[in-house]
């Protein structure tokens, strides 16, 4: 009531205008932040359940490429919430909390957005695989250092493997590891990890990661990611009991992977760095045990477990595939090949062997038709001269 001049029998002072104007700005502020928030929030619930959906339709036309049992293909169910409805019920709804004024709001919003990128605090949370392509980003400094926690929602993890590197490169201070939705569902896909250049814990949500349906899949990942020093699984201290019995039940298939690989291929999957130790190895493997002492064997011991785990590596379903196919294409082309080199071959035979029927009486002819021609030596020699003289 800007106009008022008396309150309370009092006269209004312009000081009292001045602060009630003060008040009433920063109380509109207040006000418009938080609508913003709660804007900003609604819109990331909307779109993470949008990409909730998306991610359950994936999956159903995934599963329903394959047959049943009774080898007819499922329907697949209208509402797309019907599909798996854990996922998108995780999001509840909470618009009925919300005044007329963001309610009208919200009707504008765009809920086709695919994907979602949040940093909260020293969290980076991606939702869908379009996600990813803000790791190509130019990130400040500040924020990439300030990243510790790097979580994966609703992303195919073969897609995430293609990306561990940037990770690396982008976030250096990555130190946990969160996967909810990605599909991990065998203790393989966990070797891909060991690409990075530290994790000190993992969590792995047993929603939409059949993997962790596995008993032994936590001293898997202690093994095969022993480097990492691994602090945490799923929020458990991981103990030295955990370490010394994911040696035990894993050591051996480390070195079963690695004895059945021909050395070259060994090499080559190995970085350069463990290069010069597996050359090590291979140059003090025929030595006797006495002539190394005690020091030097269990170093040696040491490498020998690092170099075998190296070779427990994981191929991504489409690399794996493009390799097939290329292959494929090379048994076509060397089979092509061979096949014409066998005709070329088989074509020089046959004329060979016609050659060698023929050729006893194409020599008969060839000599009597000599024999006739030069019988006559003045006119065989006139002949000659006159063909030398055609010639010029």
């Amino acid at each position: 009531m800007t106009q008022l001049r008396q309150l309370d029998m009092k006269r209004v002072t312009e000081e009292e205008r001045r602060m009630a104007s003060v008040v009433a700005k920063k109380e509109e502020e207040k006000k418009r932040e938080s609508h913003k928030q709660s804007l900003l929030k609604e819109k990331k619930r909307l779109t993470i359940n949008n990409v909730a959906r998306q991610w359950d339709l994936q999956q159903h036309r995934i599963s329903s490429i394959a047959p049943n049992q009774d080898g007819k293909v499922s329907d697949c169910p209208q509402d797309p919430s019907q599909l798996r409805g854990s996922t998108v019920s995780a999001f509840p709804e909470e618009t009925g909390s919300l005044d007329s004024g963001l309610t009208s709001a919200l009707q504008g919003l765009s809920v086709t957005d695919t994907h979602l990128v949040e940093v909260d605090g020293d969290t980076l949370s991606l939702y869908g695989s379009g996600a990813l392509e803000s790791l190509d980003r130019n990130w400040s400094v500040q924020t990439a250092g300030m990243v510790t926690t790097v979580s994966f929602t609703f992303i195919e993890f073969d897609e995430i493997v293609q990306v561990l590197p940037k990770l690396k490169i982008k976030f250096p201070n990555s130190l946990h590891l969160k996967f909810k939705e990605t599909n991990l569902v065998m203790l393989q896909q966990f070797n891909a990890l060991a690409q990075l250049r530290r994790v000190d814990q993992l969590t792995v949500d047993p929603q939409g990661n059949p993997v962790v349906n596995f008993t032994l899949w936590k001293y898997y990942v202690l093994f095969r990611l022993s480097h990492f020093s691994m602090q945490k699984i799923n929020g458990t201290e991981v103990t030295q009991n955990d370490m010394i019995m994911a040696e035990r039940l894993f050591g051996i298939l480390a070195h079963v992977a690695s004895s059945e690989l021909p050395q070259y291929r060994l090499i080559s999957i190995l970085g350069d760095a463990r290069k010069k130790q597996f050359r090590y190895l291979l140059e003090t493997k025929g030595k006797k045990p006495g002539l190394v002492n005690e020091e030097n064997s269990d170093s040696k011991r040491l490498v020998g477990e690092n170099t075998n785990r190296a070779t427990l590596n994981y191929t991504t379903r489409d690399f794996y595939n493009a390799r097939l196919e290329e292959i494929k294409e090379k048994k076509k082309f060397c089979k092509m090949y061979m096949e014409d080199l066998v005709k070329e071959a088989t074509e020089i035979n046959m004329k060979n062997e016609a050659l060698q029927k023929l050729w006893p009486q194409m020599f008969i002819e060839l000599v009597r038709d000599a024999v006739i021609e030069i019988r006559n030596k003045s006119s065989y020699m006139k002949l000659c001269l006159q063909q030398i003289t055609d010639q010029k």
